[in-house]
This record gives structure tokens, sequence and C-alpha cells, in this order.
């Protein structure tokens, strides 16, 4: 299979329209429009049903201790995991393509809707739903996508893979919410193939000023 997008090039930096949130001088980060990427594929192989679109981020520190503190950086050798941006199942076999935006466009505190979705497919729960917790403004189930946030005193740019995998069946044997670490192991087995494409992002002004 054969993965790209009109948006960001592969290894190129996410577009801010496409980011949960932006550098912000006064503020240090703003919201931003928050819109799905462009997606397109091909070459999906013979007896595929469906697809199923990911985004995680593989960056993010397996310690909060440091996360947006004044005066410090999250050292770039803290060891990282995985923070899931976007799941996506029951795409239709025909289709070849997720227009930018179509899926989400601008921030909805407390989570936007789910799982049902257009184009008759359904959307977990991104990882925004355990971020926010306790958060009286924010705290909610976020289904679908919500771009990139990373800390702003990250000492390392941030690297969002986006994977699209053609199943061998119609529906992903999932019920009700889920996360995308469970859509993950509910497709072991039927994965036909799949292809990635990764882009990258910083929130941390020195960062950006070397240009990532």
């Amino acid at each position: 299979m054969r993965l790209w997008s009109d948006s960001f090039a592969d290894g190129g930096r996410i577009p801010d329209e496409c980011a949960f949130a932006v550098i912000d001088q006064a503020h240090r980060v703003r919201l931003s429009s928050n819109r799905n990427p462009h997606l397109e594929w091909s070459d999906a192989p013979p007896g595929t049903k469906s697809f199923v679109v990911i985004c995680h981020d593989c960056d993010v520190p397996s310690k909060p201790d440091d996360v947006n503190q004044e005066d410090r950086e999250i050292p770039a050798g803290l060891p990282r995991v995985d923070f899931y941006h976007w799941v996506l199942v029951d795409v239709t076999a025909p289709t070849t393509n997720i227009g930018a935006g179509s899926y989400s466009s601008g921030v909805t505190p407390r989570g936007k809707g789910g799982p049902a979705a257009p184009n008759e497919t359904r959307q977990g729960v991104n990882d925004y739903t355990e971020w926010f917790k306790g958060d009286h403004d924010m705290e909610g189930d976020y289904y679908g996508y919500d771009g990139p946030c990373p800390p702003w005193n990250d000492s390392i740019v941030h690297h969002y893979v986006f994977t699209v995998c053609a199943l061998d069946v119609d529906r992903v044997p999932l019920d009700g919410r889920f996360t995308g670490s469970e859509a993950r192991k509910a497709i072991e087995g039927h994965v036909l193939a799949s292809a990635s494409i990764a882009g990258t992002y910083t929130l941390n002004p020195r960062l950006a000023a070397q240009g990532e």
C-alpha cells in the first residue's frame, strides 16, 4: 500500500491548521483550527473489505513531572510513550481518501461526539480523554481527531504517525466506546496490508525558531 497527504509531506511539519494548539507569545499556546489532514491511499490488496485509520504521537513523555513547567525543559532522554490522536474504523473498501477537515474542524471543549461518524464510519476516543480528566472546562470523551498539542517545554520535536490498515473484515469487532489501543488489538489477525506517514510538530519556541 501507499499513503500520502496533501496537507503535509512525509517527514515534514504538520501545518498549524491541523493542530490542536499553536504557539502564542502572550500565553504560551492558544487553540488552533484542529482540522484533520487530507489522507489518500492506493494499492490496497485483493480481499480488502474495510480500512482503519490511526494517528498516534510516539514521543509523549512517560512521566508528567516536568510537563509545561516554567524554567525547565523535558529532557530528551526521558522514555517516551504513545498518545492516540485519532482512531477511525469501518471505512468502506471503495474509499481511497479522506478530505481535510471532513472529520474535525475546530476544538470542541469536552470532546466531539461518537462513536458514530460521517460516511457510516465509527471513531474511538483519543487520549485527550484521559489528559483532560479533572479539568472543569475540558473534561469529557474526545471522539475522533484532535491534533498535535505537545508540551511547550519539551526538548524534542514530536512525531505524529498516520497509519492506514486494509482489513479482511467489513466491521471492526468492537462495540460502543473504544480506544486506540483497543482498536489495534481488535484488528490483530485481520490486517492485509498497511502504510504509514509521519509529520512533526513542536510548541517549544526555541525549537520552532530553529525550524524544528
